[in-house]
């Protein structure tokens, strides 16, 4: 996702898609263990997702 994006989201929607990220992360990453995935560079993108909202929940946080 872009910055941008993420920005106009609310605290809340952060908070909802921070746990949906990290869920695909979990089920990727036990898919990744026992086979091959077809798109291993997913991996690396959700985990930027992640660290993207988690920067903005920490920035509002200071706010």
């Amino acid at each position: 996702m872009k910055v941008k994006e993420l920005r106009s989201l609310s605290i809340e929607d952060l908070l909802k898609k921070n746990a949906e990220l990290r869920e695909d992360l979990f089920k990727l990453r036990f898919q990744h263990g026992i086979r091959r995935l077809e798109n291993p560079a997913k991996l690396s993108l959700l985990r930027k997702d992640i660290a993207r909202i988690q920067t903005l929940l920490a920035d509002n946080k200071n706010k």
